[in-house]
């Protein structure tokens, strides 16, 4: 897969673009302004992806902040060193100082920046469009930037487009949640900090007497295998699940989960028309949650929702796909060289996410087009290998370029004079050279 960028090969994506075209498209990279260029992918592309029917009916849209690890060179601009635990979470200074010293010798300094999102998906998980994006310093609040991101993408594809919000705590505002209701008919889903009086006030009206309901997180259909396996190869692969599962239950028998950590169920119950959250304008529903533990304790939690009409399992059923998309970014983030950035230059690490992002909601795009809409659960890898349309060789010179199929380059090179042969061939050789020493 490629995309070009004015006729020339974009560097991550173009294993035989040479050094040169490289170069270049670094320092094209390195002269564009920044917040130029995030403007652009936020404002005009979020318009072509309405052009090219990326936006679904129900308009979900989710709010999502990431840190983008670079190796510790100070020259990075812009970038931070944070201290994070073993699970690549930001420990802040009262957090670190509450820790054992086994959990502060798993943590370590790592020179990052943040990226915040704006994604659109569907309950399938067979559409994940970048519909906006910025990259910040690590130290910067991710809050504000969510907003005025939205605040962008409104003013590009106006009313309608989206229409269900969900975010984290971390993006917690009640102005711009009112807003968002107010003007623009968008409904928010967002948990509430523990030290909120809302959360309190819930806790206390459940105490009066509520009704509960137990809630089970909906599983997706399991991913379809492009092609049947072959008869032979199926029964090993059920013999080799069998034997798995018996040894996962003897090691369960031998060393039983602490009881603290085994999740028996979980409770949900609605409470509607919550106006004490006083910076949010407009009434809330809460979706009062209560998860209980093999060895009896329980931990609660708000989900609150400007959607007066929703169903508890249904606010629930909402806020799993923010979990669901963690898998998503780990692909774009660990495959599609997201932070493989070439130059430590600030506008060339901004240009590489915005043209990543780019290359992959139009791949998204390309197969719902076409009706593969299940590839686009799969990893790049797999999704490569079961593109339908086949291999293309892209041939460029200056500003232009050219789709061939592999017959139409082969009719192509057989048909050229000795002279230009010649040249092609060492031009090919070259390039192979230069593959087998990267």
């Amino acid at each position: 897969m490629s995309i070009q960028c004015r006729g020339f090969n974009t560097r991550n994506l173009g294993p035989r673009a040479t050094p040169c075209d490289q170069d270049y498209l670094r320092k094209l990279a390195k002269d564009t302004d920044a917040k130029k260029l995030e403007q652009w992918y936020n404002h005009h592309v979020a318009q072509l992806y309405r052009q090219l029917n990326a936006y679904d009916e129900e308009g979900i849209f989710i709010g999502d902040g990431s840190y983008l690890f670079v190796p510790n060179n100070e020259n990075y601009e812009g970038s931070k060193r944070l201290l994070f635990d073993e699970h690549n979470h930001p420990v802040s200074k009262e957090e670190a100082k509450k820790m054992t010293p086994a959990q502060r010798d798993r943590c370590q300094w790592r020179r990052c920046y943040r990226a915040v999102f704006l994604l659109h998906c569907d309950r399938a998980g067979e559409r994940f469009v970048i519909a906006g994006l910025r990259v910040i310093p690590a130290n910067q609040a991710e809050g504000p930037v969510l907003w005025e991101l939205l605040e962008t993408f409104l003013d590009a594809v106006g009313r309608g487009v989206l229409k269900k919000l969900i975010v984290d705590r971390g993006f917690i505002d009640g102005p711009q949640i009112g807003k968002l209701k107010t003007e623009y008919g968008v409904d928010t889903v967002i948990p509430v900090r523990k030290n909120m009086d809302i959360l309190q006030d819930v806790r206390g009206i459940v105490k009066l007497g509520v009704k509960w309901e137990v809630y089970e997180r909906p599983r997706r259909q399991p991913l379809i295998p492009p092609r049947p396996k072959h008869p032979i190869a199926a029964k090993r692969e059920k013999a080799r699940q069998k034997t798995l599962a018996k040894r996962r239950a003897q090691e369960q028998r031998q060393n039983p989960p602490d009881p603290s950590d085994v999740l028996e169920r979980t409770r949900i119950t609605k409470v509607p028309e919550l106006t004490s959250w006083s910076e949010c304008p407009v009434p809330l529903a809460g979706v009062y949650s209560k998860d209980c533990y093999a060895d009896g304790h329980e931990k609660d939690w708000l989900l609150v929702t400007t959607n007066p009409h929703a169903t508890a399992s249904g606010v629930r059923d909402d806020y799993a796909l923010r979990t669901d998309v963690e898998e998503l970014h780990r692909q774009v983030k660990c495959f599609w060289d997201l932070t493989r950035f070439p130059s430590t230059a600030w506008n060339v690490i901004v240009s590489q996410t915005v043209f990543v992002a780019l290359t992959y909601s139009l791949l998204q795009l390309h197969l719902l087009k076409h009706g593969h809409q299940e590839l686009n659960r799969r990893t790049v890898e797999t999704s490569r290998r079961l593109l339908p349309d086949g291999d293309r060789v892209i041939i460029y010179r200056q500003q232009r370029f050219a789709f061939f199929t592999l017959l139409e380059h082969t009719e192509l090179t057989l048909s050229l004079t000795e002279k230009a042969r010649r040249k092609a061939l060492a031009k090919a050789r070259r390039l192979m050279n230069e593959d087998h020493l990267t």
